[in-house]
């Protein structure tokens, strides 16, 4: 007789242990999951931030861009206007 309850004790301990697996391996998937999903949202921020680092690049060259284009309008009338005296 105590033969068969040790036996059913180390059934239930095993049953126990295999349910316990399954609910450890579950959420070893359900984290795995989540860290895929925020290795994604965080490549999308950062690709999000270099497609705005890109426009802003872009932008303060073409302002750079603008401003020499600018200065060498106001040189050149400056220059032009230098001469215009010096020939008078």
């Amino acid at each position: 007789m105590r033969k068969i309850v040790l036996a059913a004790a180390a059934a239930g301990a095993a049953l126990t242990l295999a349910a316990c697996s399954e609910a450890t391996e579950e959420a070893a998937s359900e984290t795995a999951d989540s860290m895929a999903a925020d290795a994604e949202a965080n490549a999308e921020a950062a690709g999000d931030a270099v497609e705005g680092a890109a426009d802003a690049t872009a932008e303060a060259a073409g302002d750079a861009a603008e401003a020499v284009e600018g200065a060498a309008d106001d040189a050149a009338a400056a220059a032009e206007g230098a001469m215009e005296e010096a020939a008078e």
